[in-house]
């Protein structure tokens, strides 16, 4: 009889122990989410993220259109969000240091009458070689992108160049000089 009265507490034990861990495995994946997602220094990754976006938005959707995006005859303002993920050389200290960037972007363009919600977008991950002529890559969607976002990005960022845009604040910035610039 004792035995019976005992079997309870015993999976009651078993379940209290089974849920701490999980519950603590989903707070340690949660915790390396989120030290992932700031894998750069704040002092690398704010000035590069403006550095990219200024260049991004900088381009005519002519050139947009050169490195893969296509928003239109009726395009007016690129605005764009970027959220950078990895850099070359990878142990560079200073944003002088640093030759490429490898961020996921989204950049909307101003139309007419469009707000926000409506407006024409493209995203993805990108590559950008900083210098006097910055150059960027964005792999061309459509079949074997996966690929091409492959060759671009280095094999050390592909879980990152998949992942999702970490940067809501750069998103809400974004949509915000949208706005403005109607």
């Amino acid at each position: 009889m004792l035995d019976e009265l005992r079997r309870p507490t015993a999976r009651r034990g078993r379940l209290v122990a089974i849920t701490a861990v999980v519950a603590a495995s989903v707070a340690g994946a949660a915790l390396f989410a989120g030290l992932r997602q700031q894998g750069l220094p704040a002092e690398l990754r704010d000035p590069l993220a403006a550095r990219v976006t200024a260049i991004l938005e900088q381009s005519s959707p002519a050139e947009h259109h050169e490195h893969g995006h296509e928003f239109g005859e009726d395009a007016g303002r690129v605005v764009c969000a970027v959220d950078p993920f990895g850099i070359e050389p990878a142990d560079a200290a200073t944003v002088a240091e640093v030759d490429w960037v490898y961020a996921r972007h989204l950049c909307a363009i101003t139309g007419a009458g469009e707000d926000w919600a409506m407006s024409v977008r493209v995203s993805g991950p990108l590559a950008v070689r900083l210098g006097e002529h910055a150059q960027i890559l964005v792999p061309e969607p459509g079949i074997g992108y996966p690929e091409r976002v492959r060759q671009a990005i280095p094999e050390r960022y592909h879980e990152e160049a998949f992942g999702a845009f970490a940067d809501d604040e750069a998103i809400d910035a974004a949509r915000a000089r949208f706005s403005r610039a109607r």
